[in-house]
């Protein structure tokens, strides 16, 4: 089997391949019970949804486990320019340097607008962010996002909060076989089994909110979230069987007992 290694962001180690979501929860109670159940080590949060100076025990930033990274992203812009001045509003909250971009370009699938997506990535870069950009499964357009400077690239799977799981497999193994940079699947996870897929993959993590908030019971499914990456990606360490068109008998058909 090979030699796993730890998720690597920005020079920091993860063991942890899951990255969370805060949003959509029912309650802050809630919230902090899956975050810790999921095992995760970093939190996305909506910089321009939610007030992060508030303080006291009934605040969004008390139900945030102690320890949990906090990943600013610019949810809920939809130009170069907003997506700059959000994140440069993160760093002078100290979130920064690390940030999830995104631009959306369409209201009804959320799909990203990738020029501006680019734009956005090309000045955060040189200005010292740690950039996660939230792409398409385009392998282009995660190339030129590699190459601009970017520390990981994250496809979305299918549009945001659909839960329809990994739509376009063959444009993700594309990605994964360019990219230098870690893949972190982002967007249209629906269950467990959808996260090992991307795992067995080999993707480098996954983004999760909206399957987890919306479950019937989100703190269950955060801890079956955490198994199914657990061992989607033992699996791909282990390595899969070649698929193959016809019968292969497990045992041997020669020596049989007559």
């Amino acid at each position: 089997m090979k030699l796993d290694k730890p998720l690597v962001l920005a020079g920091r180690e993860f063991r942890s391949r899951l990255i969370i979501g805060t949003g959509k929860y029912k309650d802050f109670q809630t919230m902090r019970a899956a975050l810790a159940e999921s095992g995760a080590e970093m939190v996305t949060v909506a910089i321009r949804r939610v007030d992060l100076t508030q303080r006291g025990d009934d605040s969004f930033a008390a139900h945030i486990p102690d320890g949990m990274t906090i990943l600013p992203n610019t949810a809920g812009c939809y130009t170069a320019e907003d997506a700059i001045r959000t994140a440069r509003l993160a760093r002078e909250l100290g979130l920064g340097p690390m940030v999830k971009l995104e631009v959306i370009g369409d209201e009804k699938t959320l799909f990203p607008d990738v020029p501006e997506l680019i734009e956005a990535a090309k000045v955060l870069v040189a200005e010292g962010f740690v950039v996660l950009p939230y792409t398409n499964d385009d392998p282009v357009a995660a190339r030129r996002l590699q190459e601009i400077g970017c520390a990981a690239v994250m496809p979305l799977a299918a549009p945001i909060g659909s839960g329809l799981g990994i739509r376009n497999p063959h444009n993700l193994r594309l990605i994964l076989e360019q990219a230098s940079v870690p893949v972190i699947v982002d967007a249209g996870v629906g269950t467990a089994s959808d996260a090992a897929v991307a795992l067995e993959m080999g993707s480098d993590g996954v983004l999760i909110n909206t399957a987890i908030a919306g479950a019937e019971d989100p703190v269950a499914m955060a801890r079956a979230m955490r198994l199914g990456i657990e061992a989607g990606r033992l699996a791909y360490l282990a390595g899969r069987i070649p698929r193959k068109s016809y019968a292969a008998a497990s045992s041997p058909m020669s020596g049989l007992i007559a």
